[in-house]
């Protein structure tokens, strides 16, 4: 059925409960597993300086990527340990600097993904369009099947 699963994360607890889904899918159908994390770009008014308002630091791009990596870094930690306790070898993928569920999409379909497998916060009305939703997006714009996990 599906051979080579693509699970989404940003290391939450919510994006925990769709990668122990998609590795427990990936265990019982014997897929291959790719986990991926996006990480956006660098903001542009944190670059603006001190001088924008109070409280506010500069920060150097160079420190913003290392922070992202950092990041990216103990995501896939905890990734790879949820995958050795289902007894899955993965592969991981950081994409930088990127709008996630593009990056999502456009990775699924170069590494030749049947599924992607991500999870949702289940937010309804205001909440939604407030703070937008990725897995919607991917929803609606992915070629390939989404399983979204709640």
């Amino acid at each position: 059925m599906y051979k080579h699963i693509l699970i989404s994360t940003d290391g939450s607890e919510v994006a925990q409960k769709g990668l122990d889904h998609g590795l427990a899918l990936a265990k019982a159908i014997g897929a291959q597993v790719s986990i991926i994390t996006v990480t956006e770009s660098f903001p542009v008014y944190a670059s603006a300086g001190a001088g924008v308002g109070a409280g506010w630091v500069p920060i150097e791009m160079a420190d913003y990527d290392k922070v992202q990596d950092e990041f990216a870094n103990r995501v896939f930690a905890a990734a790879k340990q949820a995958a050795e306790q289902h007894g899955i070898a993965v592969e991981t993928v950081h994409i930088r600097n990127a709008q996630p569920a593009e990056a999502i999409i456009e990775t699924a379909k170069a590494r030749g993904c049947d599924l992607i497998v991500m999870a949702s916060h289940g937010r309804r009305g205001l909440g939604r369009l407030l703070l937008g939703s990725q897995t919607s997006e991917v929803v609606t714009r992915s070629p390939l099947p989404v399983l979204v996990v709640r």
